[in-house]
């Protein structure tokens, strides 16, 4: 069959079969269909036989037809730069693109009216001229397009065919449209109330972008049809107050409470201002189906939120073993520049497919109120959308004018189907303004005189679309106002009845009420929890772990390691930091606590310590031991995470939020690295108890400890997190031996409370010798906040406070100059919560002690010393002397030279040798030490 023939008859399909073989394998098609297809693309048209017959002979116009077809995907891919976005016109709209002109196409105005067949818009066939109108209609009016980045054909295809068949031009019925002027009377009359009665009070007004609350509304109900039962949200604060209100029925009641100042119940806790709070409520559709909302409490730190909200919904799709992440969805609501100026943005997006962190994609919400305070877009990115970052994850931006009520809606239903099609994340870019300034008392006039000389006197959206309804008669004016007034009454006579009668507070603690949280406790207790695992459990995992499956060809290196520890186990000898981990993972697995760890590169491990997986040599297919113990075990889940801090950090830290049953850690490659989540440690993890109520059992894993690495491979920074320390918000542990840990771990996930915790994990300990514990330890002892010396005899006349690795120094050195009896040494396992009462107990032991001494390896200005010193002093009454290295601007030397030195000679001070620049200072001991640092204390 030629294909003169088959496009004669306009037989799409055969033409669409043929060209899947042409471009497959060009060799199996004949030369008569191999030049056709040369000369044409199916993606848009074909000439119409009916306009142009031309029975068996060759088609003559195979040029024009790529031409339109060229065309066609030319305006796929930028139409989107002639359409009309910007409510305010401040630049004014093009209405043409050099690059859309007929003549770049080979066509010419001649070509208007002849006839050809497309697969574009609704009919099969049309003039040129008839083809450019469906095509401005679709791609350059009130929403603009970008989706032709992505190289998914399957992708690009469901799109067209969703929108150039109805032309991007929604026909919605009465009924939604009467809901969306419904939302729009609720958000626009909320903040207008709201600015006449809290005079003065910041509430980071909505007004000029109120079109997000009816397209919230219209996402939820599409979701809600489409299965999703769980919606989690992210947001900052502009509009925050609305979108509790409208979308999450947060009582009116509440927040015109805050307004007044009543602060919520606590426990040991500050609270926060109202435009950060969370809320959650379940939402009933139009067609009854329940829809729970979560809106994730948020800090002033713009874009922070996004990967807790993931986690969040990562933990919450686990929990409703939604494997497909169809169930749950995740909403992030952005402003313009801060999705375009804040590196998490791109941070979160890198999450959305990868194994261990993808949630089947996240709506994307920008309210582009086309500026930042007071920085306008020419200033604040060097792109021309704030959203072409997300070009990078190759996902659908929908541009779409904010005053087109109709189309903001039809966006958003567009995008909930293609989440719920595809898994993936996409972006609502939606066009609008900030009537008020960065907040209600700032004036907007110092800066962009001219954009708010526009705003002035521009009258609202509910305006605009209350008009344009009565005009077509779908609503009266006596309705409109109806509303309106019925509206403003009922927010009337409740902030009466605040003011009369107050309203019960909601508690701090919401996330105890109910769930996974609710026989939970969020306070603290020393009170020891028992630990230990059986002799033949710790056997088990040590034999599995060490027996591939049949087939399976491990590194030879890994089957030596693994066939020592069951040596070691059969031999009841000492398990070493990476093996006591191991047991610990396992005996949780098997009690049925799922286990989760991810960081960068922790399947392995920094250290190449931990090989949580193996890979088969021959095949590269990965085996994960402990996933085999037994039936009925939990799950292990283990991830070599992308190579970011905070993005990560926040996830897991999201995660742990709504999953407390699981043991869930974030595992730093070098403590240093935390660093770069600071902004998670300081805003989330430290103080999301005291602020919002809401606990975490999230478990830090940060490799620290001074090895002559230098000063980025050195120090986890222990001293920022015990100034974050207070009001037993957080745990810090610098467990020194792998019983320890083991123990540390197991606690962390049997007590009847979680709090996050901070573990000051090794690096050369995890293969020193003298690093490792009796398996005894592991059957029959628990987590010590405090190690007393065994060896040491109570008469000892010198005390040695310390924690972590410098403990291993001091007693070598303490053996070294036979001072086993004069010289003690006591480890401070878990510096917070300050473990006061064991703590004196054991040195009370000492009577005879007359120097009383801390030791650290960190800075005098960094480690443990300021936050102990005190509290030593305190608690015995007399202040300790301090050994360690002197203040200094940087963590550690960059000379192995230097660290060396300073290292024996910080021990010899502590253990109490004469060291020849020993000088006098009470009540500390000061050491020079030569190089570039100030010296030795």
């Amino acid at each position: 069959m030629t294909p003169t023939s088959v496009v004669s008859r306009a037989n799409l399909d055969l033409v669409e079969a043929y060209q899947r073989r042409w471009r497959e394998d060009p060799a199996s098609v004949d030369e008569s269909w191999r030049n056709f297809f040369e000369g044409y693309d199916l993606g848009a048209s074909l000439i119409n036989p009916a306009a142009a017959p031309y029975g068996d002979a060759p088609p003559p116009a195979q040029q024009s037809v790529k031409a339109v077809t060229r065309l066609v995907d030319a305006y796929r891919e930028m139409g989107h730069n002639l359409a009309d976005l910007d409510p305010l016109k401040l630049t004014p709209r093009r209405l043409t693109d050099e690059q859309l002109e007929l003549a770049n196409f080979g066509l010419s105005e001649a070509d208007l009216d002849r006839d050809f067949y497309t697969k574009f818009g609704e009919e099969d066939h049309g003039t040129l001229r008839e083809i450019l109108s469906v095509l401005r209609d679709t791609y350059c009016r009130t929403i603009g397009v970008e989706y032709m980045h992505i190289r998914d054909l399957e992708i690009r295809r469901w799109l067209f065919e969703r929108m150039e068949p109805v032309r991007n031009n929604p026909r919605f019925d009465l009924k939604k449209k009467r809901r969306i002027i419904y939302k729009l009377n609720e958000a626009e009359l909320f903040e207008t109330f709201l600015h006449k009665n809290f005079v003065g009070q910041k509430r980071f007004s909505l007004e000029g972008g109120e079109m997000l609350i009816p397209l919230l509304d219209a996402i939820i109900e599409r979701a809600g049809g489409l299965g999703v039962q769980e919606i989690v949200m992210g947001m900052p604060h502009r509009g925050r107050l609305n979108v509790l209100a409208n979308i999450l029925h947060k009582p009116y009641g509440l927040i015109f409470s805050e307004f007044e100042g009543n602060m919520p119940e606590t426990v040991a806790g500050d609270g926060d201002v109202k435009y950060h709070l969370g809320f959650s409520a379940d939402h009933v559709t139009q067609d009854r189906r329940t829809v729970h909302l979560t809106l994730t409490p948020n800090p002033s730190h713009l874009e922070a939120v996004n990967p807790v909200v993931e986690g969040r919904m990562r933990a919450k799709q686990r929990r409703a073993k939604d494997a497909l992440r169809k169930l749950g969805a995740p909403i992030l609501i952005h402003g313009d520049a801060a999705f375009a100026g804040q590196g998490l943005v791109a941070e979160t997006l890198n999450l959305s497919q990868l194994p261990g962190y993808r949630t089947g994609g996240t709506i994307h919400i920008v309210v582009n109120n086309q500026i930042g305070f007071t920085t306008s877009p020419s200033e604040g990115r060097s792109t021309r959308y704030c959203t072409d970052v997300a070009k990078m994850i190759e996902v659908p931006i929908f541009h779409v004018n904010g005053e087109d009520p109709e189309a903001v809606v039809f966006v958003g239903e567009l995008a909930t189907d293609f989440r719920q099609q595809f898994g993936r994340d996409v972006v609502i870019d939606m066009v609008c303004y900030r009537r008020h300034g960065h907040n209600e008392g700032d004036e907007p006039g110092f800066t962009q005189p001219l954009m708010y000389d526009n705003i002035k006197n521009r009258i609202s959206v509910r305006e605009m679309y209350t008009e344009r309804l009565v005009t077509s008669g779908e609503l009266t004016s006596k309705e409109a106002e109806s509303v309106a007034e019925t509206f403003a009454e009922k927010l009337q006579q409740v902030l009466e009845e605040v003011k009369r009668e107050g309203v019960e507070p909601r508690t701090a603690m919401p996330g105890y009420s109910s769930g996974p949280w609710s026989e939970l406790t969020p306070h603290y207790s020393f009170e020891p929890v028992e630990t230990g695992v059986g002799y033949d459990v710790l056997k088990k995992i040590t034999s599995v772990a060490a027996s591939p499956p049949t087939g399976f060809t491990p590194n030879h290196k890994l089957v030596r390691i693994f066939k020592n520890r069951v040596a070691v186990m059969e031999e009841k000898g000492g398990v070493d930091w990476a093996f006591a981990e191991s047991l610990a993972f396992g005996s949780l697995l098997l009690e049925e606590t799922p286990v989760r760890l991810s960081g960068q590169d922790s399947r392995r491990g920094t250290f190449s310590q931990r090989h949580a997986v193996l890979i088969d040599q021959l095949t590269g297919q990965p085996w994960i031991p402990l996933n085999n113990l037994g039936g009925g075990q939990a799950q292990f889940c283990v991830y070599d995470s992308l190579l970011s801090e905070a993005a990560v950090l926040g996830f897991d830290y999201g995660y742990s939020l709504d999953e407390p049953s699981m043991l869930i850690m974030w595992e730093a490659q070098f403590g240093d690295f935390a660093n770069g989540a600071q902004v998670i440690i300081d805003q989330f993890i430290a103080s999301a108890e005291s602020k919002w109520g809401r606990g975490s059992g999230l478990v830090m894993l940060l490799p620290h400890g001074y090895e002559g690495q230098g000063p980025e491979h050195s120090s986890a920074r222990l001293e920022r997190f015990l100034q974050l320390c207070a009001e037993d918000n957080i745990q810090v542990c610098v467990p020194s031996t792998p019983a320890q840990y083991f123990h540390m771990l197991r606690r962390q996930v049997r007590r009847n409370f979680r709090k996050p915790l901070i573990v000051m994990t090794p690096k050369s300990l995890l293969r020193r010798k003298e690093a490792v514990s009796p398996v005894d330890r592991l059957v029959d002892d628990r987590f010590h906040d405090v190690l007393d010396d065994s060896d040491a005899p109570r008469g000892a006349r010198r005390l040695l406070l310390c924690s972590g690795k410098v403990y291993y120094d001091l007693a070598a050195k303490r053996a070294e100059l036979g001072k086993e009896k004069e010289v003690a040494i006591v480890r401070l396992e878990q510096p917070y919560p300050f473990p006061a009462q064991e703590l004196k107990q054991i040195l009370d032991g000492y009577p005879d002690v007359r120097d009383w001494v801390w030791v650290q390896e960190e800075s005098q200005n960094m480690g443990a010393w300021t936050f102990v010193a005190p509290r030593l002093e305190e608690l015995m009454g007399l202040p300790f002397q301090y050994v360690g290295r002197d203040a200094s601007a940087s963590p550690a030397t960059g000379s192995k030279l230097v660290h060396d030195r300073e290292q024996s000679e910080l021990v010899e001070a502590a253990v109490g040798a004469a060291v020849p620049h020993l000088v006098s200072a009470t009540p500390v001991r000061a050491l020079a030490a030569a190089g570039s640092r100030e010296g030795v204390r």
